[in-house]
């Protein structure tokens, strides 16, 4: 089957990307889905940081690569042995596929399945190998084992997560990473208590979903912090309670004497290291540091070791938010349509597979929070 796809050919091209077309759309030979996989439809994808530090070289995959790893798509048909799904159902892709069997798996943390991230850094399907062809009959590279900028894809049956067909699912495609990410790092991995205070230092898409977390979990004070303005209105309407401009002199001293000393959690989502060096310093004794951004490979944060353990520091990654998809995703589903979680909130521009070096541009800028690539929108 032919289909259109967004294809990463080169990293690193200069931007503005509205002009260097890092991205280019392709017709892709799609294979059909075999034993454990499922072939889906793409409803809406959207577009990630994750998918910009692959375009911008920050996070090295295999080229060349189709790219988009956040979709919510149909299910349309099943390979062998696959019971779960039937056509017609409606899923949210999970951009780690796990196992089930491996050490990870079975202790509940299937977001580092070790079968699941080989074949993710290899570009490769949880089955091996791939099932996208260009025109010269050459092998294109999966993304997250997802690539679902494109009309349709194959993936894992453990890369879809089912949800109910009455959600929207241009709405939905922002569950299965940005939600999961966001406010599971705030759930899953700081856990706060009631009452007690949290600081989410970069409010994209990921971090505004980690203030919407903070206030589900009863936090008093939610400081936001940020370089763009209107990122910080936003994150006041969903619960932001003091807010800083990162780039400000003196930030450090600013916050700690704005809040008593530091937070008492404090999760970076912006994927640098000066952030997450911001994130550290502004923790309180005895307080929780999460990052969940994705910096570049060299980077490397330097602890103070007696701070480190006189102060009874904590300091901890959250990959997907060190969340269950199959159990978080139809919990925060949950709670969007209960109103708790205005996530629809964050889509600000729906987009066709063409504009996507647009779409690059904007948010590598700071100008765009979540951009949605929908298929059949005018159909």
């Amino acid at each position: 089957m032919q289909v259109r796809a967004a294809v990463l050919r080169r990293m690193a091209a200069e931007r503005p990307y509205t002009e260097s077309h890092p991205l280019t759309i392709e017709t892709l030979e799609l294979a059909e889905p075999g034993p454990g996989e499922v072939q889906l439809k793409i409803a809406a994808a959207s577009l990630s940081h994750f998918d910009l530090s692959v375009v911008d070289g920050n996070r090295p995959r295999p080229l060349p690569i189709a790219l988009g790893h956040e979709a919510a798509a149909i299910v349309e048909a099943v390979g062998e042995g696959v019971f779960e799904f039937e056509p017609g159902d409606h899923v949210v892709t999970a951009f780690v596929p796990s196992c089930g069997r491996c050490a990870q798996c079975r202790n509940g943390r299937p977001a580092l399945c070790e079968p699941g991230n080989a074949a993710n850094d290899n570009g490769e399907l949880l089955g091996g190998g791939r099932r996208l062809r260009d025109a010269d009959g050459q092998p294109v590279n999966h993304q997250l084992g997802v690539s679902a900028f494109a009309e349709r894809a194959v993936v894992s049956v453990h890369s879809c997560i089912p949800i109910p067909k009455q959600v929207p699912l241009t709405l939905a495609a922002l569950f299965g990473s940005a939600v999961l990410t966001g406010a599971g790092a705030v759930l899953n991995a700081g856990r706060p208590t009631p009452g007690s205070t949290l600081a989410v230092i970069g409010c994209g898409g990921v971090g505004l979903n980690a203030v919407m977390a903070g206030r589900l979990a009863g936090c008093r004070e939610i400081v936001a912090i940020d370089v763009t303005p209107d990122k910080l209105e936003l994150a006041k309407s969903l619960g932001a309670t003091r807010f800083f401009n990162a780039r400000a002199t003196e930030i450090v001293e600013a916050v700690r004497e704005a809040t008593g000393g530091g937070l008492d959690l404090v999760v970076e989502t912006a994927g640098s290291l000066p952030a997450l060096e911001l994130a550290y310093q502004i923790t309180a004794r005895g307080g929780t540091t999460v990052t969940a951004g994705l910096a570049a490979p060299d980077s490397a944060l330097t602890v103070n070791q007696v701070q480190l353990v006189a102060e009874e520091r904590t300091l901890k990654g959250a990959y997907v938010g060190s969340c269950v998809p199959v159990r978080d995703v139809p919990r925060f589903l949950a709670l969007q349509e209960a109103g708790l979680m205005p996530v629809e909130q964050l889509i600000d521009r729906e987009i066709g597979l063409d504009e996507l070096n647009d779409a690059l541009e904007r948010l590598a800028s700071g100008a765009a929070l979540r951009q949605v690539v929908v298929f059949d929108r005018h159909s």
